[in-house]
């Protein structure tokens, strides 16, 4: 026979998360994935209800008093669990009543991370869509783009009168405009050339570029981790980047809350056991680049990384789509947090051990 202890190890050494409620709904017993699902040790939380810890629904409630009384098992799939600590957590959860003591046993499945990797999956999947599409336009623009040039450049020469090569100049110039705009849609021309590189070096670089941009009216905050390792990374691309974000950061700010109101914070930490598409990393570079402007308007928070799409009057639309094709060429991911007064870009890159 097991002794409590034993018990305790093996409820400990689960994945799943357990929890176990008296016939009042107190807490009797959390092991260690439910300490970390709920945030809360089981000493600390032990005798306390389980609405002082985590809240459901008075519905939620009433249904476990209902399974205590009547001892049948129930399951709950994707259910909003708001903890103690006011985050909040998406679960499935099973209910199985222990009526000989009077006891319920809760096995919770934390849901959030299967969640986050199929909107991420959804997200790289459309994102390569569009850049296939876009590159597939962009390529047939071309042609008759260099014909139209081309034809112009013919016609100029022949005209007899000089006053007319103006309209022709034209012509010529809008064309090549037209052809930067593309070559900008199909971002980097070559492949990234992946070598060992500093990533505060490429922040700071940014950083001086910003700076200069604005004339040092902006406050530019640094939040290094200094113990992360070089990352396998092309830096100039990187830069690009970067600097595609910080400065849409800066003219946002600019054009709302004046620089000298505004801050950018460059921050950068390690994060482990992240999981980028299907890819599993055990360590990621984390970058983040926040800024207190007015936040992205919501009706086009999902589709920011897409070409062509800005919430600026001005905005061309190209260069987050710009970095987001970077940052998938390292086999990295990016990802927004937005809200009114706070703006914050994500990119994770993988370290040399997980490409």
């Amino acid at each position: 026979m097991l002794n409590d202890r034993q018990l305790r190890q093996l409820l400990d050494s689960l994945t799943s998360a357990v929890l176990v409620l008296d016939d009042s709904l107190l807490l009797c017993y959390l092991n260690s994935a439910a300490e970390d699902l709920l945030a809360a040790s089981s000493a600390r939380v032990s005798g306390q209800p389980l609405a002082d810890v985590v809240h459901e629904s008075t519905a939620a409630q009433k249904a476990m008093r209902s399974a205590l009384a009547s001892g049948e098992k129930y399951t709950v799939r994707r259910a909003t669990w708001r903890l103690h600590n006011l985050e909040t957590a998406t679960v499935d959860y099973s209910v199985s009543p222990v009526p000989e003591l009077g006891l319920l046993l809760l096995e919770v499945q934390s849901m959030d991370r299967l969640l986050r990797i199929a909107r991420e999956d959804a997200l790289i999947s459309a994102q390569e869509t569009t850049r296939n599409l876009v590159r597939g336009m962009a390529h047939e623009v071309k042609n008759p783009l260099g014909g139209i040039r081309g034809a112009a450049q013919l016609l100029q020469r022949e005209l007899p009168d000089e006053e007319l090569a103006e309209y022709t100049q034209i012509i010529i110039d809008e064309a090549d405009r037209l052809r930067n705009l593309v070559d900008r849609l199909l971002g980097p021309r070559q492949p990234a050339q992946l070598k060992p590189t500093n990533v505060h070096e490429i922040l700071e670089r940014v950083a001086q570029l910003i700076d200069a941009e604005c004339d040092g009216e902006l406050h530019i905050r640094r939040d290094y981790d200094p113990s992360i390792p070089d990352i396998p990374g092309d830096a100039e691309q990187l830069i690009q980047a970067l600097l595609n974000i910080a400065r849409n950061a800066m003219q946002a700010i600019d054009e709302s809350i004046g620089l000298a109101s505004g801050e950018i914070v460059l921050r950068t930490r390690i994060q482990r056991q992240f999981t980028i598409g299907r890819r599993h990393c055990a360590l990621v570079c984390r970058i983040e680049i926040e800024d207190n402007g007015p936040g992205i308007p919501e009706d086009i928070r999902e589709r920011i990384f897409y070409p062509m799409i800005s919430g600026r009057a001005e905005g061309s639309g190209l260069g987050l789509s710009i970095s987001q094709n970077i940052i998938n060429q390292h086999q990295g991911l990016i990802k927004c947090d937005s809200r009114p007064g706070q703006s914050v870009f994500q990119i994770y890159l993988p370290l040399s051990g997980d490409l």
